[in-house]
């Protein structure tokens, strides 16, 4: 390839608090719009902003998270520009002296394990947000979101393909949700990410013109984006043409990346420390505290499982999507003691029941010691997978533990060679053509007739011994 691409992201987290970043207003989704407004995010004259120690607190957990270098001083300041969701007509942020550098997210890109530099975190407030789609023919603003409590993760120019950018924010977003300081939810805005991108020819070492992709709310759109713009830049430049510096916007319905306007350079913004507050201090000992709070992050997590449990990488990495669901493995592992077992379960029958019902393993009903009990019933014997699947069902619609549920609907499998005999005779009279067939040598049909079996007894019969009766019933 003529050209290497080079692609830099900033993402904007929205910590996970009840109240605002400098005022008491809350910080939840779905409010009636401009209810959850005051004094001191709406800017008025002679309302004075207070730190909230909470985001504080959760900032610099995911600074150590990631890795970073907290720094004991760092200073709020005013970014100012004008935009109708802006009400106080600047933005209270962190830009000479952010809270933290260094850092780095590891992940599992096209040339394998990768990583990707943070080169700073700073703390901030959100903006508003203009509505287009109520008021025919007119904006509306919804000040909610205005001063709610943001840090904003900006990396170096590490990256240098789409599906990397894709692999590297879901790596960050699943470290961010283990540590627990942010819910990353990308359709409630808690997770945005802007990617700033440029091509150069391979061999260069210096940078080219950037252009930056907003309004981006999730990882595919963002992948997609980036090729689109990629495609477009170097279309341009083999064309003889000149890249400009602009901010591009991602058309999620279209499909398309449309510019909006020249991108602003530093200055354009006249920061200045913000003289309502004084600067941010933390202390070794909070940084102590931070660091203690944030759990095993799930990279660690995923070697350990391979490690401990003998888990193939795909499980593993499976089971550790959320911390959650890992915590919810490994407790059921505790009650039955097959780790395996456990992972089939969670990655089959759970998980997609899981998904029927829109919940997560932290919202399923059947509690991890009630599914190693269920698992072991299946292990044991005592019923079939099929049974077992049904008994899941009723677990978590209306509660239960899995060997009463059992007895009182007599779910046990049956074992009776005379009783599962029977069945066999009336299948096999039922299906004479199939069986003539077997006997001319068509074997795959064993599994047609044990499916026919198990559907006349219910799905109560042992199916091993199903196989072996029917076995000597055909030969």
């Amino acid at each position: 390839m003529t050209w290497e691409v080079v692609i830099g992201i900033e993402i904007h987290v929205q910590l996970r608090t009840e109240r605002k970043l400098f005022c008491g207003d809350r910080t939840q989704f779905g409010a009636p719009p401009n209810s959850q407004v005051c004094p001191v995010c709406l800017g008025l004259p002679g309302a004075l902003p207070t730190t909230n120690p909470e985001a504080v607190r959760l900032a610099v957990r995911a600074a150590v998270a990631l890795g970073c270098t907290v720094h004991e001083r760092s200073i709020w300041t005013r970014k100012n520009y004008f935009y109708p969701d802006l009400p106080k007509g600047y933005q209270i942020t962190q830009f000479e002296e952010p809270l933290a550098t260094g850092g780095a997210v590891t992940y599992d890109g096209e040339q394998g394990e990768s990583k990707v530099r943070i080169h700073r975190i700073h703390m901030e407030e959100d903006a508003g947000k203009s509505i287009h789609d109520r008021l025919p023919g007119a904006t509306g603003v919804d000040l909610n979101r205005a001063g709610t409590p943001l840090v904003e993760i900006v990396t170096e120019p590490d990256l240098r393909c789409p599906s990397d950018v894709r692999a590297f924010l879901t790596a960050l977003k699943h470290i961010l949700e283990y540590a627990e300081v942010s819910d990353c939810n990308m359709e409630e805005g808690s997770l945005r990410a802007d990617a700033n991108i440029s091509i150069r020819s391979h061999g260069d070492d210096q940078l080219g013109t950037k252009t930056e992709i907003k309004n981006v709310n999730s990882f595919s759109g963002i992948e997609r984006a980036l090729e689109l713009e990629i495609e477009r830049q170097i279309s341009v430049r083999e064309s003889g043409g000149v890249i400009h510096q602009q901010t591009l916007l991602w058309d999620d319905h279209q499909g398309t990346v449309r510019p909006m306007r020249s991108k602003e350079g530093s200055h354009d913004y006249r920061y200045f420390p913000d003289p309502d507050l004084p600067p941010l201090r933390v202390t070794n000992e909070e940084i102590t505290v931070a660091r203690e709070a944030v759990p095993e992050l799930p990279r660690v997590r995923q070697e350990r499982f391979c490690s401990q449990y003998a888990l193939s990488e795909y499980d593993a990495r499976v089971l550790t999507n959320s911390a959650v669901g890992a915590d919810y493995f490994e407790a059921a592992v505790a009650t039955l003691g097959d780790a395996k077992l456990v992972a089939n379960w969670l990655m089959g029958p759970v998980q997609a029941l899981i998904n029927l019902r829109g919940e997560t393993a932290g919202t399923f009903a059947v509690t991890p010691s009630d599914l190693g009990s269920l698992i072991g019933l299946v292990r044991d014997g005592t019923i079939s997978d099929g049974v077992a699947k049904g008994v899941l069902q009723t677990m978590a619609d209306d509660g239960g533990a899995p060997h009463d549920i059992v007895v009182a609907q007599g779910l046990e499998q049956v074992r009776d060679s005379g009783l599962i005999d029977g069945w066999i005779d009336a299948v096999v009279e039922e299906c004479s053509e199939e069986v003539a067939r077997y006997q001319e040598g068509e074997g795959r049909l064993i599994g047609f007739f044990v499916g026919r079996v198990m559907q006349r007894s219910e799905g109560k019969a042992d199916p091993r011994q199903v196989n072996e009766l029917l076995l000597k019933r055909l030969s």
